[in-house]
């Protein structure tokens, strides 16, 4: 059975023709050429490796292959043995060799030990595929510090594969590359992080992750939200999607980050704020809806999880209280969520941090 090949290039997607594919006929039917029976009784006699129909006896085949586990269980009410030799497949992993061997550390002191792993590490693997296999532990290293999940960890394996065989990202540090590749598996499994959270994580510089960022974007065609195997046009990545992250780290109730996300919306459709970037908006937004509801929190708090200066927190909420009437809406204030009092003016909350 053939797959869609994983994040197929650009250029390859638009001169793409359609093409008429050739698949096998699955509806073809082993029938005993004596009993004729349209739904014969085939047995498979694995003691002789014979296949012989039920009716007659007829022996239809021989030395066929046993699919069963290689030794007996006792658990027949659980249906059949789930046990098989060896470990599971792995699909990123295909054309590798995925059986390793290890040799043991205890060699007396004489030093053959290290010179036995040498060499089979040499002989087992190519140096593009220990290549590859240091990326892939790397990538599923960085993860499990990020707390992301294994689908993040699997698509940006997929795309440092991808990107791999191409040979798009030649001469690039292997840092960069690796830290691009989860920042778009993020933004695609709608779970983003920002530049400067993926910096401080790979401890890669902005400038080579936006360069390895848009030779990928550029080849694969990649858009947040779409898959490996089909892109969709999605909306960027934006501060109402922030928002709910952040609202976390500080320990904010579920109502204070509805309420957020609709003061954004509402600001975005005004043009109030407008150019600045996401992560700005959203640590703005979180102080000027904490001081709406009551919940109050420090310039220091939303800066340290936001990641932002607490200049640029105060500038955007001064452009929000400018125009807060446009913002609030009126039901807040009748039903006693929002208190439009308890908004202090900006240079008030510039002075008492």
């Amino acid at each position: 059975m053939a797959f869609s090949q994983p994040f197929p290039l650009a250029q390859q997607a638009q001169t793409k023709q359609a093409q008429q594919t050739f698949a096998p006929d699955l509806a073809v039917r082993l029938i005993c050429p004596e009993c004729r029976d349209p739904n014969p009784n085939i047995v498979e006699e694995f003691g002789s490796g014979d296949l012989v129909c039920g009716n007659c006896g007829l022996i239809l085949g021989d030395r066929i292959v046993d699919t069963r586990s290689e030794w007996r269980t006792f658990a027949n009410d659980e249906g059949d043995d789930p046990s098989r030799v060896g470990a599971a497949s792995d699909p990123l992993m295909e054309g590798i060799e995925q059986l390793d061997t290890v040799i043991s550390f205890q060699d007396g002191g004489s030093g053959m030990a290290r010179e036995l792993q040498r060499a089979a590490s040499r002989s087992q693997n190519s140096r593009s595929e220990r290549n590859l296999l240091t990326a892939f532990r790397d990538i599923s290293t960085w993860c499990d510090q990020f707390s992301l999940p294994k689908t993040i960890s699997d698509i940006a394996k997929q795309l440092y594969k991808r990107s791999d065989e191409e040979k798009l990202l030649r001469g690039k540090p292997l840092e960069a590359v690796i830290a691009a590749c989860i920042f778009i598996a993020c933004r695609q499994a709608h779970v983003p992080r920002t530049f400067r959270e993926i910096c401080n994580l790979t401890h890669v510089t902005k400038k080579a992750l936006g360069q390895c960022y848009k030779a990928l974007e550029q080849a694969f065609n990649l858009t947040p939200g779409a898959s490996a195997t089909h892109h969709s046009q999605a909306p960027s990545t934006g501060p109402e999607t922030l928002v709910v992250r952040y609202c976390n780290h500080l320990a904010l109730p579920a109502n204070v980050q509805s309420i957020c996300a609709d003061i954004i919306i509402a600001a975005r459709e005004h043009g109030i704020a407008d150019g600045r970037s996401p992560v700005s908006i959203a640590g703005g937004a979180i102080y000027f809806t904490c001081h709406l509801l009551g919940k109050k929190k420090t310039l220091k708090d939303i800066g340290d999880v936001a990641g932002v200066s607490e200049g640029t927190i105060k500038l955007v909420y001064r452009l929000y209280y400018a125009e807060k009437e446009k913002l609030v809406k009126q039901e807040w204030i009748d039903k006693g969520k929002a208190d439009m009092d308890a908004l202090p003016h900006p240079v008030e909350s510039g002075a008492s941090r």
